[in-house]
């Protein structure tokens, strides 16, 4: 869900695209270290597609303060996430996509592999992945069919955002029991994995 499947090397087409690429500089830590962590987790959580696509930490604590929690997500939920990488830091989460370059070399022997099993993919129509220069033309027009031959659906909702599994739970637990059950029925799927 979400994040679609792609063999490129990211950190290259961020930087082709002109992406905000502040991730990469040393300190990025202290920053979000020096942000309040409720707001953070508060925006973070519930942030839809706006038309921009550069978040800056500096300006998202004066956003959080508007935001009305939907039913999906408590202040419980906020307090708990604020409370843990108060402990932790975001070091982990940063160095993810520090290493997306180093992450891309270590695949690299799968780089034109396919995925090559039936797929349904779903995507909120706020989601900000779903915005990035070039995404929906992917996931549309024929990219994402090209590196999942067995795509069968593609799912856009609206008014959902990157946590869709949180934010549209029943909906998605639909989507994903229809799609099994047709495999129930006796249609297998087009691969069968063989025991060993």
């Amino acid at each position: 869900m979400s994040i679609c499947f792609a063999n490129v090397k990211r950190i290259e087409v961020i930087r082709l695209l002109r992406i905000n690429t502040y991730i990469q500089e040393p300190g990025l830590e202290a920053e979000f270290a020096a942000f309040d962590l409720k707001s953070f987790f508060k925006l973070a959580l519930t942030l839809q597609h706006t038309g921009s696509s550069a978040m800056d930490l500096r300006k998202m604590q004066t956003y959080s303060k508007q935001i009305v929690l939907p039913s999906w997500l408590s202040e419980e939920d906020v307090s708990y996430l604020a409370s843990v990488y108060s402990k932790t830091g975001f070091a982990g989460g940063v160095n993810y996509y520090r290493c997306l370059d180093l992450n891309w070399e270590l695949m690299a022997p799968w780089t034109r592999a396919k995925v090559q099993v039936p797929t349904k993919f779903i995507v909120g129509d706020g989601d900000l992945a779903y915005h990035h220069p070039g995404m929906k033309s992917y996931i549309h027009k024929g990219g994402l069919k090209r590196d999942v031959p067995l795509l069968e659906e593609v799912v856009v909702i609206k008014g959902a955002g990157h946590f869709i599994q949180q934010e549209r739970a029943q909906e998605i637990s639909e989507h994903i029991h229809d799609y099994i059950k047709k495999f129930e029925a006796g249609v297998p799927p087009p691969l069968r994995v063989s025991k060993m």
